[in-house]
């Protein structure tokens, strides 16, 4: 798993550390106990089935004549063909994104009042080749900018914080801070205060107790 959206909900008094993981870029949440059972949200298996059948289309039709103006060579009709089946295929990848994308920004604003995104730096994680696909497929941006543009319909409070802050790194029990490579998916406290936490649920922690300082409004 891939950590590049971490979002921080306090939830209708119960502000218990709860980690929905099953995004394939984790998404962290504090919630209520129910809607975390009810309401685990993954990335759609239908944007899989979508990009494996591009993949198809592309490596099929990879010997096709697709025309060179440079050269003045024209484009044969299959290959005319072909662009425009591409072009459906890429437009159903984008619905599909941005299906889920309404969807779920939508669920957690009508769920909750106050909702707490770390600002990272997705363009730098973009250049990362092992985690990029991943990043792409969810569209980590778009989702940040439809729970900022949806506060005023359902009342809600996004807030954001600072990109620096060590929220992976720090012991949510005690405010050590360790070193915490990507691969290592259970925080355990080396300062010895006892703390063994997944590593989401810990950061979660974190998060929703940030100091003011670190936190601004989206």
């Amino acid at each position: 798993m891939v950590i590049a959206e971490l979002i921080s909900v306090l939830a209708k008094g119960f502000n218990l550390p709860l980690v929905i993981s099953h995004w394939s870029v984790q998404t962290r949440l504090i919630a209520s106990v129910q809607w975390s059972l009810v309401n685990h949200k993954g990335a759609p298996p239908q944007l899989k089935i979508a990009k494996i059948k591009l993949s198809k289309q592309q490596w099929h039709n990879r010997n096709k004549q697709f025309g060179n103006r440079k050269k003045a060579i024209r484009a044969s009709n299959k290959a005319k063909q072909y662009f425009g089946e591409i072009a459906k295929t890429h437009a159903h990848l984008a619905n599909i994104r941005q299906d889920f994308l309404q969807k779920t920004t939508t669920d957690i604003s009508r769920n909750y009042y106050r909702i707490r995104i770390e600002d990272l730096n997705i363009s730098q994680m973009m250049a990362n080749h092992k985690l990029s696909n991943a990043i792409a497929n969810l569209g980590l941006y778009e989702f940040r900018r439809m729970l900022t543009y949806k506060q005023p319909f359902f009342g809600t409070r996004v807030e954001l914080v600072d990109r620096w802050f060590p929220s992976s790194k720090t012991c949510c029990e005690c405010g050590h801070i360790q070193s915490m490579p990507l691969s290592e998916r259970v925080f355990v406290c080396e300062a010895g205060c006892g703390n063994i936490r997944d590593r989401d649920e810990n950061a979660s922690i974190n998060l929703r107790d940030a100091p003011f300082d670190k936190i601004r409004l989206a």
